[in-house]
């Protein structure tokens, strides 16, 4: 018998194709023709058939009859007319399970290739879409500025700002170019133009700090942020430091050394005696500064955890000790006839001067160093005293008239 979906040849009593796994089905070999005969005979000798019964068949009416009673008979079972399939053994079972999971894993695998045809299609999609954005071209250029090609990486970070010339990372990447190129100058106009240009724009004043940061040139961020609008300064707030506060009013004039206190919360304070702007390298404030006697001006920043300094906070001090009067003079005015030596008192701190032609004495006349002899005659002697500062004292006057007796 053979297999009536592939034309295999069957084993008997086989109740599964073995080459594809379909079912047999059994059809009894039976010809209707017999059932009819047998009946025909059996109502002959009963007397009970007809004549009509006993009429031949033509060939068309036979083979209807036939194939009807073979329709019939083929839902029989294939162990016989009972109506009843027969059970499957565990084998049959077992390659029926088998045959399923394979059409399940071609049907899979047919998807999963379809799936990923359509995968490869978007991600080819997607890498021609970014090779070609902002990002992309950001980073093809930081790619060719690892590999130190400083040409093709600025011809990306260009090609980038062409696309858009608001978001910073482009000019990043420029300015990294031209400080791998030790121009730190360049670097520095990449963002101050980009700021100019865009003045409002808080991600490129962020990034221009950060650029302040990383060069060590921290100090020019206060000039920075006061050039920013108000926006800006908002926006960026943290990096506005608060000033040193001072101890002592500079509108006022101090008869006494002081002693000046600069304070800040969090803070390292460096400062400046001598006028200068102060820097990271100035004077680190550790304690009371003292204010001597003339004019000093203190110029203090704070700068915080980050690197990020203040503006410079400025007073000027001036300290005036209080003048001497008029310096002592001996001897007294008068007449004399024996030689006499003439003695100013300069107290700590001074220097004395003196003329002894009438004319009032300033650091341009003699400088008093000793005892001086009375001229013969008549003198007229004045002496001032000069503070460190250059502040005069007033002038003593003494007259001399000497006339030695012989």
């Amino acid at each position: 018998m053979k297999c009536r979906y592939c034309g295999k040849e069957i084993p008997e009593g086989a109740l599964y194709c073995k080459a594809c796994g379909r079912e047999v089905f059994i059809v009894p070999e039976y010809n209707p023709l017999d059932d009819m005969l047998t009946e025909q005979i059996r109502d002959s000798i009963d007397g009970t058939g007809r004549e009509e019964d006993y009429l031949v068949y033509d060939d068309a009416s036979f083979q209807t009859r036939a194939t009807s009673a073979r329709r019939n008979t083929s839902r029989t079972t294939r162990t016989g007319n009972t109506g009843r399939t027969a059970p499957l053994t565990k084998e049959q079972k077992r390659r029926q399970a088998e045959k399923r999971k394979q059409k399940r894993r071609k049907k899979r695998r047919k998807v999963l290739l379809i799936m990923a045809l359509i995968l490869a299609v978007i991600v080819g999609i997607s890498i021609v879409l970014y090779q070609n954005s902002y990002t992309g071209i950001v980073a093809k250029g930081n790619k060719a500025l690892t590999s130190k090609e400083y040409g093709a990486a600025q011809q990306s970070f260009e090609k980038a700002l062409s696309k858009n010339d608001e978001k910073p990372d482009a000019y990043v990447g420029l300015s990294k170019v031209y400080i791998g190129q030790n121009d730190l100058d360049a670097a520095e106009q990449v963002f101050t133009d980009a700021i100019e240009k865009h003045s409002k724009n808080t991600e490129l004043y962020e990034a221009c700090i950060q650029f302040y940061l990383d060069t060590k040139q921290a100090i020019k961020i206060p000039e920075l942020m006061d050039e920013a609008s108000d926006s800006v300064a908002e926006a960026l707030n943290g990096y506005i430091i608060d000033k040193p506060e001072y101890s002592l009013d500079d509108e006022e004039t101090y008869d006494d050394v002081q002693q000046l206190t600069l304070s800040t919360t969090g803070k390292t304070i460096y400062y400046t005696t001598d006028g200068s702007d102060p820097t990271f390298q100035s004077t680190k404030y550790a304690k009371p500064i003292q204010l001597d006697e003339g004019e000093t001006t203190i110029k203090a920043i704070s700068v915080d955890k980050r690197g990020v300094p203040s503006q410079y906070e400025e007073k000027t001090y001036v300290i005036e000790l209080p003048i001497e009067e008029a310096p002592a003079v001996s001897p007294s005015t008068g007449q004399y006839e024996s030689e006499m030596t003439i003695e100013v008192k300069v107290p700590e701190g001074y220097d004395a001067y003196y003329t002894m032609d009438g004319e009032d004495p300033t650091t341009a006349s003699t400088k008093y160093t000793g005892p001086i002899d009375m001229p013969k005659g008549d003198t007229l002697f004045k002496a001032v005293l000069v503070s460190a500062d250059g502040r005069l004292s007033g002038v003593t006057t003494r007259n001399y008239s000497l006339e030695l007796s012989e």
